[in-house]
C-alpha cells in the first residue's frame, strides 16, 4: 500500500461539473446548448412533444392489459419424461440437459398429458392432481421445489 494506489471509497464521489463557468472549463458560455432556438432557452419542450402535433404515443391503438403480478409457467407432458431412465432424479436443469425445455421463465410444470411407465422422483415447480397420480402410481416422487 502507498499513496499511488490510493483512491476514494465506492460510491463516495460525485459528479461536480459545473456548466457555464467561463469558455476555460470548455463548457462555458452557451453551456452546450448551441445558439438560439427553443431548446437553448428556459422552458424548452418535454421529451415526446411534436409541437403540438398529435404526438406518437397517442397516435398508436392500446390493446389489452398486461397483469403484472402473472407468471410464464413452462408445461411438459408426462410423456416427454420417458427419456429418462428408471430412478432418475429429474431437476429443472435436468430437464434443460435433455433438451426438453430451453428456459424455464417463471417455473416449470408437469401436466398430465401422454402416458409414463418409469418409476421417477420428479423436483419441479408445480404439477397437475392427474401428473402428480401418474408419477405417484408407479412408485415414484413428485416433489414441488
Amino acid at each position: 500500500m502507498d499513496l499511488s494506489n490510493l483512491k476514494p471509497a465506492e460510491g463516495s464521489t460525485h459528479n461536480r461539473f459545473r456548466k457555464g463557468r467561463g469558455h476555460g472549463s470548455g463548457n462555458g458560455k452557451t453551456a452546450g446548448k448551441g445558439h438560439k432556438g427553443q431548446k437553448a432557452r428556459s422552458g424548452a419542450p418535454r421529451p415526446g412533444f411534436e409541437g403540438g402535433q398529435m404526438p406518437l404515443y397517442r397516435r398508436i391503438p392500446k390493446r389489452g392489459f398486461t397483469c403484472r403480478n402473472s407468471k410464464d409457467i413452462v408445461a411438459v407432458n408426462m410423456s416427454t419424461l420417458e427419456v429418462f431412465d428408471n430412478d432418475t432424479v429429474v431437476t429443472v436443469e435436468k430437464l434443460i440437459e435433455a433438451g426438453i425445455i430451453k428456459n424455464p421463465r417463471d417455473g416449470v410444470k408437469i401436466l398430465g398429458g401422454g402416458e409414463l411407465t418409469r418409476k421417477l422422483t420428479v423436483q419441479v415447480n408445480a404439477f397437475s392432481a392427474s401428473a402428480k397420480e401418474k408419477i405417484e402410481a408407479l412408485g415414484g416422487k413428485a416433489e414441488v421445489i
